[in-house]
């Protein structure tokens, strides 16, 4: 049952009046990476399969309740769960015989004939008794998102047994295997305890551990001058008695009591759990639970019953670097069963598949959760998961995302919003990207925004064709648009970045920023030493030449000797070191007071804040 072919599926979760949760549909595939900033309802999500699943109904508390904005709590929480058959990933239409004999009379068709289960579950206090109610019913159909919670419940449908088959596992944020040691109830407890050894090994294991602590006391000086001493407690029962110094567990039972985990590079250098930092616990207690699914899963198979295990890991990236991050995810990717993991790693959501992300997030009126859109072509995919998922997977944290095409922009934008607002833009999850190039650049990162429901801005060169470009990428995204007039794009006039600065009477701070990092000369020395020697070679809107029919390139001589030469030598010494004079202007703008900013970067600054509640 490992990897794509389950046999089952929980493909669609709906919860209503749960902690943050007013109302919400999550689609679920096999593995799914929960990502979203803190407080956003990943652990309610998880909670709520808990709750439907799991044994977190003996936890419930007032306090899980949802409260609207008039303070009023919820009547009662509803969790409705859709199990469907599956092979390879792909939904199929009938369960296997060992699933239909596992859910009986409570599997349903569709009018297709497709089949399915839902189970609900409802708590609702308990106004006789007090406390809280649970209870699990099977239901008939699977309603509109709109009219779900409007489907009643009957008494003659509940479901009285637990599916033993359909566990719900929990892997805590908080979680150390040094400590579950000695813990029962933990899932390496659990394993210890289902120790069971044939009668004759006993014998052979017990006598072998005998002779292991005679051997020790006899070698030690210590335990044996201890032994002698204790002898003499026979004197009180008639010279009968007799003292056992055992080192080691005596017996096979207690062998859990005394229980330890070593690890190191070599078995000869390996030391116990308590001497390992919390990433070696941490990781080190998920694997217990794998190695108790897969038990889990033996017994069940040794008794020909199926067994779909739902293991949900909160923050299995706490405590570990980067490359073990991966690791983990990989090897929770293997489990059996299907798996959630809620993250707040960039790292992680990076490695994992597009179709597994699940952005949650916190609106008014509760949490929604988004994902990527099932009709964007693979081709689109990859540009997404390259450009913006693996190299900068922090936009899936973000409040809004700020784009724009060039360097200076990228560098200069961030300072200038921190002198604007008084602070930082990551502190407010503020994200600006430059996207090297315009036009088409901008696709997958207005796909994803759009497909996350992130804010998106833009901040765009104002030449005719770019301007063009950016329409027919932004039209095809988020549908036509007179993007001009657009409330979340700004367009400089006629210009790039640098040209509209100094259109626009910044042109000390330019010349500043220049004089100061490569002196006092550069422009000057610039215009003599490039006063008519030609420009690189561009395309000439000339015919191709007729003999050969190759496109006529043409090289511009350079001219300083006119009223904007300065200004020209300025917008070539801007372009030759982009990365350097980035920096410099960038650092030369922020020393600007708040109300000298150029016009355009305050009204990309004022539309931010209309569109971000953080500001």
């Amino acid at each position: 049952m490992q990897g794509g072919n389950v046999g089952i599926l929980i493909d669609q979760v709906r919860i209503s009046g749960f902690r943050g949760i007013a109302n919400l549909e999550v689609s679920l595939p096999r593995v799914a990476v929960l990502i979203g900033q803190n407080n956003t309802g990943k652990t309610s999500i998880i909670k709520a399969l808990q709750l439907a699943l799991g044994d977190y109904s003996r936890y419930l508390t007032e306090e899980d309740f949802f409260i609207n904005e008039e303070d009023n709590s919820a009547e009662s929480i509803l969790v409705d769960i859709r199990v469907v058959p599956t092979s390879n990933g792909e939904r199929q239409k009938d369960f296997s015989t060992e699933w239909l004999e596992a859910f009986g009379d409570i599997i349903q068709s569709e009018p297709d004939g497709s089949q399915f289960v839902i189970i609900r579950t409802k708590s609702e206090r308990d106004k006789v008794k007090g406390g809280f109610l649970t209870t699990r019913y099977w239901m008939e159909s699977w309603p509109e998102f709109k009219d779900w919670t409007e489907v009643k419940t009957l008494t003659k449908r509940t479901i009285r047994s637990r599916f033993n088959f359909l566990p719900f596992i929990s892997i805590d944020a908080q979680r150390d295997i040094h400590q579950e040691l000695r813990e029962k109830s933990s899932f390496i407890g659990k394993v210890l305890a289902s120790i069971d050894y044939e009668d004759d090994d006993v014998i052979e294991i017990e006598r072998m551990v005998s002779d292991i602590n005679d051997k020790a006391v006899a070698k030690s000086e210590p335990l044996s001058e201890l032994k002698t001493h204790l002898d003499t407690l026979s004197q009180s029962f008639a010279g009968s008695g007799k003292t056992e110094v055992t080192p080691f567990p005596k017996k096979i039972r207690d062998l859990s009591k005394q229980f330890t985990i070593h690890f190191g590079e070599k078995e000869s250098n390996s030391f116990s759990m308590e001497y390992h930092g919390m990433g070696t616990r941490s990781w080190a207690s998920m694997l217990t639970v794998k190695a108790f699914v897969e038990l889990t899963n033996k017994k069940h198979a040794k008794e020909v019953e199926p067994f779909f295990p739902i293991i949900a890991a909160e923050e299995p990236e706490a405590h570990l670097h980067p490359n073990a991050q991966r690791a983990i995810y990989k090897q929770l990717n293997e489990t059996d069963g299907q798996v959630i993991i809620s993250s707040h790693s960039p790292y992680l959501a990076a490695i994992a598949e597009q179709n597994q992300l699940r952005s949650v997030n916190r609106v008014k009126g509760g949490t929604v959760v988004n994902k990527l859109s099932n009709d964007i072509s693979p081709e689109e995919l990859r540009k997404i998961h390259r450009e913006v998922i693996h190299s900068r997977g922090e936009l899936l944290f973000a409040n809004a995302i700020v784009l724009s095409e060039g360097e200076t922009e990228e560098q200069a934008l961030p300072l200038l919003f921190e002198s604007y607002f008084g602070q930082m833009a990551f502190q407010v999850g503020v994200n600006f990207v430059g996207v090297s190039g315009s036009g088409a650049k901008y696709k997958p990162f207005l796909t994803f925004a759009r497909d996350f429901n992130i804010p998106v801005f833009i901040f765009s060169d104002g030449e005719d064709r770019t301007v063009e470009s950016l329409k027919k990428v932004y039209d095809s995204v988020f549908g036509e648009t007179d993007i001009t007039q657009a409330d979340n794009i700004t367009i400089l006039d006629h210009h790039d970045f640098e040209g509209y600065l100094l259109a626009s009477g910044y042109q000390s701070v330019i010349e500043k920023s220049i004089t100061e990092t490569e002196g006092e000369d550069k422009i000057e020395a610039w215009m003599r030493k490039k006063q008519g020697t030609p420009k690189k070679p561009v395309r000439s809107e000339k015919p191709p030449c007729e003999t050969c029919k190759q496109a006529i390139y043409e090289a511009e001589i350079r001219d300083y000797s006119n009223k904007d030469g300065k200004t020209k030598a300025i917008l070539e010494i801007l372009d030759s070191k982009k990365p350097m004079y980035a920096k410099a202007v960038a650092e030369q703008l922020s020393m600007l007071d708040k109300g000298d900013l150029p016009p355009k970067v305050i009204d990309l600054f004022k539309k931010i804040k209309n569109g971000v509640t953080e500001l």
